[in-house]
């Protein structure tokens, strides 16, 4: 699947390929310290959609979807928010994406 939205210190959108996993794969998966997104703008929106997330999964348990970047790749998953931490997303079954590894939330 191929999004565009801006990367960090880019002013122009880019198309970026994520590719699809299932959200218990994420377990096995590890993940840099680094933070992802570079400008406090973006981060501020990550955050904002995060809580929208989590009131969608929790209310109406709607799915959205989560772009973010593993060691090696970039990845996408298609789920419910059951919960978010300072550092951390929690997905159904204890699965959890750090926080700083997120690059976008599409509600």
């Amino acid at each position: 699947m191929v999004v565009k939205f801006n990367l960090p210190n880019q002013s122009t959108m880019v198309a970026t390929s994520f590719e699809k996993i299932e959200k218990e794969k994420i377990e096995g998966m590890k993940f840099p310290e680094v933070e992802v997104l570079h400008a406090a703008d973006l981060i501020q929106q990550r955050n904002a959609d995060l809580e929208k997330a989590l009131s969608l999964g929790n209310l109406d348990q709607i799915k959205i979807k989560i772009y973010f970047e593993d060691v090696s790749s970039l990845r996408f998953v298609e789920t419910t928010v059951w919960g978010v931490t300072d550092k951390r997303v929690i997905l159904k079954q204890g699965i959890v994406i750090p926080i700083n590894r997120i690059h976008l939330i599409q509600l």
